[in-house]
């Protein structure tokens, strides 16, 4: 019998912060109504450190009926005191479990377990515990591991380039502005000191930046344009130090990823309850060959702002046939394509919204004359982007489609502007959707979408498909489609 670490307790504890307003409505009620509030309140002190006693107390007692324990066959967790709620996972039900050690629970030797199965939805955590390292070692010799004497040799090892890499192709100004936002929020008025001096800096220099352009840019596209860079840069850092460090081991039946340099974090994962693997890419790592290995696992990067990531970028031809026991594999060519014929379902949006914008800078200064030099640089700002959206749909027009061979199934295809590689087992299909329009009736096309196992059901679809090739994929896949889809 074990329980979870003592610093659990405060956070039990927390729970029941509501009753310091006991304290709170004492110590109004003093100083409104007595001049002598300051003695007055002393005196009552005993009243506020009885609350914050009792709070503890609740605390530790939820700790104390907070419980771990082991069968031949299963991990419990017992937990609540009027109202007990017993949790059992069966070991062979683990689909992975993680291991964190957060660099301010170093210092108290505490670290964070949870275990995934894959039952339920929304990615739902199925136990989550603060332990010790002594309670973490009983537990993970229940769980899955890697056997050194079976260990797959000639797995590729993230490099620090690959890292590196990676931080940039997968960061985004997003992420850093939900980065800054938080910082703002919750430090305060430090936050708030440091980003108002640094706004005044960046202000003042944009204004002397714009007075030597030759375009004469506005300074507030200057100061946009600047915030959403530093936003990029705070999200590439972030990435960086999260997978830093990064290693993967496995063997038949289990892989080991350890990655994190302040927030380490260990994986351990059942290959065979893994849903698909996901090479991804972007433009640039299509051009030059490079994927990024992710998979789709129960617990498995389902944590705030991770990513599954399993193999930072990689050459693909370089991830060779030791990693096809985990479901990765290269090299394989469609046996159906995606149609050259329907090239409107890929370009048609990507070119209406090339061909608008500049129309609606036009527009725009016509009605408002005083912003016609800020619309004109956003207008050439979004035409980028809009412009690189074109060219990831021409490509994805080429490369997209499906590949059967042995037990397995492997889909490509695009969402937005990432190239996606699927791989998954073809009984891990969940669900096959095929949509037709009357042109596509017309023209012997459609479009398929696929579904596979997981706790977050993701859509895969291939647009401009022939439609006596659907017909053959789905009747290979077990799915009758009479005369729904005409060809």
């Amino acid at each position: 019998m074990y329980h979870e670490h003592p610093l659990k307790i405060l956070k039990y504890s927390v729970k029941n912060i509501w009753l310091l307003i006991f304290p709170l409505i004492r110590g109004v009620y003093t100083y409104h109504f007595d001049k002598n509030w300051l003695y007055i309140w002393v005196k009552g002190a005993w009243f506020d450190l009885a609350v914050l006693g009792a709070i503890i107390i609740f605390g530790f007692v939820r700790w104390f009926f907070s419980r771990i324990d082991f069968t031949q066959d299963e991990l419990v967790h017992r937990d609540g005191v009027f109202i007990r709620v017993n949790t059992y996972i069966p070991f062979r039900n683990v689909s992975s479990v993680t291991v964190e050690r957060p660099f301010y629970m170093a210092p108290v030797r505490a670290m964070r377990f949870r275990c995934d199965t894959r039952a339920g939805i929304f990615k739902t955590v199925d136990l989550k515990l603060i332990v010790s390292q002594k309670t973490r070692n009983a537990i993970m010799m229940h769980m899955p591991d890697v056997n050194e004497n079976e260990k797959i040799n000639g797995i590729p090892q993230p490099t620090s380039l690959s890292i590196l890499l990676f931080s940039v192709f997968f960061s985004s100004g997003f992420s850093g502005t939900v980065y800054l936002a938080t910082f703002f929020l919750k430090g305060g008025d430090i936050a708030y000191n440091i980003i108002s001096r640094s706004l005044n800096i960046l202000t003042e220099e944009t204004a002397k930046l714009t007075e030597k352009l030759v375009l004469k840019i506005p300074t507030a596209a200057i100061f946009i344009g600047v915030f959403f860079i530093a936003s990029w840069f705070l999200s590439f850092l972030v990435n960086l130090f999260r997978y830093g460090r990064f290693s993967i081991d496995c063997d038949k039946r289990c892989m080991k990823v350890s990655y994190g340099i302040f927030d380490r974090k260990e994986y351990r994962i059942k290959n065979s309850h893994i849903n698909y693997t996901d090479l991804r890419q972007n433009l640039i790592m299509k051009m030059f060959s490079a994927v990024a290995v992710n998979i789709s696992c129960a617990g498995y990067g389902a944590s705030k702002n991770r990513l599954p990531v399993l193999l930072p970028v990689k050459l693909e031809k370089s991830l060779g046939k030791n990693l096809q026991v985990i479901g990765i594999y290269s090299g394989i060519k469609n046996d159906y394509s995606a149609q050259p014929a329907g090239i409107g379902s890929y370009l048609l949006i990507p070119l209406l919204t090339v061909a608008l914008i500049l129309p609606s800078h036009d527009w725009i200064a016509q009605l408002f004359p005083g912003f016609a030099e800020l619309s004109l640089f956003v207008a050439i700002m979004l035409e980028i982007p809009a412009v690189w959206f074109v060219i990831v749909k021409f490509v994805a027009l080429l490369t997209s489609g499906i590949a059967l061979y042995d037990d397995k199934i492997m889909v490509r295809c695009s969402i937005w502007t990432r190239f996606h590689t699927v791989v998954s087992e073809r009984e891990k299909i969940v669900k096959l959707e095929l949509e037709q329009n009357l042109l596509q009736a017309m023209s012997g096309r459609c479009a398929m979408s696929i579904w596979f196992e997981g706790e977050e059901h993701k859509r895969f679809k291939i647009k401009a498909m022939k439609a006596d090739d659907v017909r053959k994929i789905a009747e290979i896949l077990g799915y009758k489609l009479g005369d729904r889809v005409k060809a």
